[in-house]
């Protein structure tokens, strides 16, 4: 008798299809998420996490009461995200920054401390801006008219600028203005040569007579186009004839050890 011949089984090699498949499906649901996130409300909120809910079960990746812990955690999560882009700028400071500030307002203190008789003189004045804290030098108090040479009488002021600065580790620009009034002699052709020439030889004194790095400087002429006051009326005027000490805000640290620079005669 003929022996019956069993048909071979098929081998099915198409069975990883399964699997990448469930990987597509999951790297979908992924990318919704942060689609989603972008424009969300509670609503949507609710029903994208219920649809992903519903896909993870189908899939088996959720059984039971895992599948609503996941649904909250999704709820959560996308209101976390959307709080988190509705949240003003401004409340959103970082440690280093708060120390920073911390240090740029003591620093602010300590200076009106040493500087009191200057401000009351109108010599000096003090004031904050978004890039930090500016110590303003009026013409009257530190040159001659038409000068970039410091009077001496300006020293004893700017040496205690200097020392303060000097237990600082910060960068400082050095900013030169004028008023509107045009100027031609013969070293000094215009504002620009004027404004630029002060602010350098401010640089030249911080770094020669009082020890500065040169790499925490740097120098800048504005001529008369960065007023802060009228330039029509003789006391604007005034004013706008200064050269700026620039404390740049950003990683202002008191020097906890060693002691300042000795300034250099």
């Amino acid at each position: 008798m003929r022996r019956r011949h069993r048909p071979r089984s098929h081998t099915n090699h198409e069975r990883w299809l399964v699997s990448y498949a469930d990987f597509i499906t999951l790297l979908f649901a992924f990318f919704v998420v942060l689609y989603a996130s972008a424009q969300v409300d509670r609503n949507k909120v609710g029903r994208l996490a219920a649809a992903i809910q519903e896909a993870f079960q189908q899939l088996g990746v959720f059984p039971g009461n895992q599948a609503t812990t996941a649904r909250n955690s999704s709820i959560d999560a996308l209101q976390a995200i959307q709080r988190l882009k509705e949240e003003p700028p401004s409340r959103i400071v970082r440690d280093d920054d708060r120390a920073d500030e911390n240090n740029l307002a003591q620093l602010e203190s300590e200076l009106r401390r040493a500087l009191a008789p200057e401000i009351v003189a109108q010599s000096v004045s003090l004031r904050r801006e978004t890039e930090g804290l500016v110590i303003s030098l009026r013409e009257f108090g530190f040159f001659d008219s038409g000068s970039a040479a410091l009077k001496p009488a300006a020293l004893p002021a700017l040496e205690k600028i200097a020392a303060i600065l000097n237990r600082q580790d910060c960068r400082v620009r050095i900013e030169g203005h004028t008023d509107d009034v045009p100027i031609h002699t013969a070293n000094v052709p215009s504002n620009w040569e004027l404004s630029t020439a002060r602010a350098s030889e401010l640089v030249r004194l911080l770094i020669v007579r009082y020890g500065f790095s040169p790499e925490r400087l740097s120098a800048a002429g504005y001529a008369q186009y960065h007023p802060i006051a009228d330039n029509g009326i003789a006391q604007g005027r005034a004013q706008n004839r200064r050269v700026d000490i620039v404390i740049l805000s950003g990683h202002i640290v008191p020097r906890s050890s060693g002691k300042p620079s000795a300034a250099k005669p």
